[in-house]
């Protein structure tokens, strides 16, 4: 008879990866009772165990998590600039760094439980309700059942969706399912490349850290990995030499993780739908073409002081822990986020903006060097910053269960952005977020959440939802600037940025009146007869108020029927507000009738909206 154990909890987030630890830890920072199951013995998944722990993207959008993550890095190090260590990213930390700064966050709720070594092996479904998941104890090999109101599928691969017999996607997709203008003519399994990660560290000058030379080397394998070894000219010529190659991935106390995909230790592996077993099998070659990497890095290059860091990792190998996988199976979910959304987020035909619960700029990013079979025509989609929207998060005929980690509702080409490591941390910061009210409201399906609920649960954490560059959280009126955002009144500018994309609010701008009446139309309910001039006035603006008050009968507002009165409040108002003095005729900046309407009328939570992005009215005409 084979030993079981049976718990309960309220969320149950299955896999303790970057995602999965924010969602964990969130769902508890609001009160609830977690179990986060891990099956190694470390947090923070492609952040921590997997060794990428150069950190891509969101250094200018430091929100929610992210930032807290971050800040905790800089104390441990001395500062912003001890982790600016690398050419590759702005902050970069030792692994086991980020795995106790996670561990310490866990331990310090005590309504969140951590259990290590457990491995989903089923889930425990009734009809479309989701009641919890088995596990198997890799300590004792007992069967552990774990039964909760919602969980969350954080695993690396989105192992649940298979187990729960729910629909998604593998590979890439034809763009007439899409849309995306990319040439893809039909649908595939190809993924992306995965990448054991090795972290070597300087041993001293005179050491000689060489491994034994592994079965099958030859340093063709990585020829043009960098200018000190390119003998097949027919290879694209590199741009870097080796000591540069290395610091790409150079980290606080002279370590270096190895990461590098130009004819580096990147390798074409599709595991998804293997056991576990056979995954082990297949990701061994994995593990030796990073061996071989490293050989060839003290053997042709001359690096022998170099040696796999034996401070790091507590494998047999001295790698990590696990690979680094860059994307699994895609959820298929009430909505799918895809390139337009990113690309143009106003005008595609769906508002998904409205609904947005996690930001990132990373550019698109798809590694397929190691396929010849992959098209190669992804590389750095030029996009601007975005935001993820809340339905992403959501299976489309399943109740009790979120997705987050890679398996969110993406396209194949957006998860070139949305898999980076800040991205992911809040995207699982906003599904803890999501349990955590539905279990709050006794609703087994999130999807009966309101979003704007959600989003300012999330506001209230620090977190973003629209990624604004140029109104930071720091910012005194970042609360209603991103609350007004969501409403789509005052909208950003996006621009493709290098690595580091933008979209800008632009607070001290004056208000071009053509463009912001057409925003206005579902909280006025009618187009406004302002006065002749370019620019909104604070006259104007007030107007505005009063229109909309008048048209959603918003109850307990503000009087409008007094303009002499109403204007000598607003103006004590702009003074406490640091505006300075309000003078009604002059035009006002964007960021000023932002915190007005804000303040006076709330649009943000006047007007609900569905997962779709479309209004609900909150008050009836």
């Amino acid at each position: 008879m084979v030993a079981q154990d049976t718990l309960r909890t309220e969320i149950l987030v299955v896999g303790g990866g970057v995602g999965g630890t924010a969602a964990g830890i969130q769902a508890a920072r609001l009160g609830r009772q977690v179990i986060i199951t891990e099956a190694t013995t470390w947090l923070g998944g492609m952040l921590t165990a997997a060794g990428v722990s150069a950190v891509d993207g969101n250094h200018s959008l430091p929100s929610g998590l992210w930032a807290e993550f971050r800040n905790a890095l800089y104390t441990k190090y001395g500062g912003e600039k001890k982790v600016s260590t690398g050419w590759v990213s702005n902050t970069l930390f030792e692994p086991h760094i980020g795995d106790s700064i996670f561990k310490s966050m866990a331990a310090r709720l005590p309504n969140l439980k951590v259990l290590f070594r457990h491995q989903p092996i089923a889930a425990m479904v009734e009809g479309e309700n989701m009641k919890g998941a088995v596990l198997r104890n890799l300590q004792n090999n007992r069967t552990v059942y774990i039964f909760a109101q919602q969980v969350i599928d954080a695993t690396e691969l989105g192992d649940l969706l298979e187990m729960a017999k729910l629909p998604y996607d593998i590979g890439m997709e034809a763009n007439r399912l899409t849309g995306e203008n990319i040439p893809v003519a039909e649908t595939n399994d190809i993924i992306q490349d995965l990448t054991y990660v090795a972290i070597l560290k300087t041993y001293g000058a005179a050491a000689d850290c060489t491994i034994a030379k592994p079965v099958g080397y030859n340093p063709a394998e990585f020829d043009g990995s960098c200018t000190n070894y390119y003998k097949d000219l027919s290879r694209k010529a590199p741009g870097v030499d080796a000591k540069k190659m290395l610091d790409y991935g150079k980290l606080p106390n002279n370590k270096y993780m190895l990461n590098w995909p130009i004819f580096g230790n990147d390798t074409y592996l599709n595991v998804i739908q293997l056991s576990d077993s056979m995954r082990q099998v297949e990701l061994s070659k994995a593990r030796q073409t990073t061996l071989r990497f490293v050989y060839f890095i003290q053997h042709e290059l001359g690096f022998k002081n170099l040696g796999l860091t034996d401070d790091e990792f507590p494998t047999e190998d001295k790698l990590a822990l696990i690979p680094y996988h860059r994307e699994g199976r895609r959820v298929k979910g009430i909505v799918r986020f895809k390139i337009q959304h990113i690309a143009n987020p106003y005008n595609n035909g769906e508002p998904l903006y409205r609904t947005g619960i996690s930001v990132g700029d990373y550019p698109v990013d798809h590694h397929h060097k190691k396929n010849p079979l992959a098209p190669q025509h992804l590389d750095f989609y030029p996009v601007p910053s975005f935001t993820i929207p809340l339905g992403a998060l959501l299976p489309a005929n399943m109740e009790g269960l979120i997705v987050a980690e890679k398996a969110i509702s993406v396209s194949n080409l957006a998860n070139g952005t949305t898999r980076l490591q800040p991205c992911v941390l809040l995207t699982g910061q906003a599904a803890g977020t999501l349990a955590a009210l539905s279990v709050q409201q006794g609703k087994a399906n999130a999807a009966d959440v309101a979003v704007r609920l959600v989003q300012a649960s999330l506001l209230q954490q620090g977190a973003y939802l629209m990624p604004y560059y140029d109104v930071p959280a720091k910012h005194p009126q970042f609360e209603a600037v991103q609350r007004i955002g969501a409403t789509g009144i005052l909208r950003g500018t996006g621009k493709p940025n290098a690595w580091a994309n933008q979209t800008w609010f632009y607070p001290d701008s004056l208000i071009r009146k053509d463009s912001l009446l057409i925003d206005l139309q579902p909280f006025t309910g009618k187009t406004i007869s302002l006065n002749a001039g370019e620019f909104l006035t604070g006259n104007e603006a007030l107007a505005i108020v009063k229109s909309i008050v008048l048209q959603n009968q918003v109850p307990g507002s503000s009087n409008t029927s007094n303009p002499p009165l109403r204007k000598k409040q607003i103006a004590t108002l702009w003074k406490k507000w640091g505006f300075g003095l309000f003078n009604s005729n002059q035009p006002i900046t964007r960021v000023q009738f932002a915190k007005l309407l804000d303040t006076q009328v709330n649009p943000f939570d006047l007007l609900g909206v569905n997962l779709h992005g479309q209004f609900q009215p909150k008050y009836s005409n």
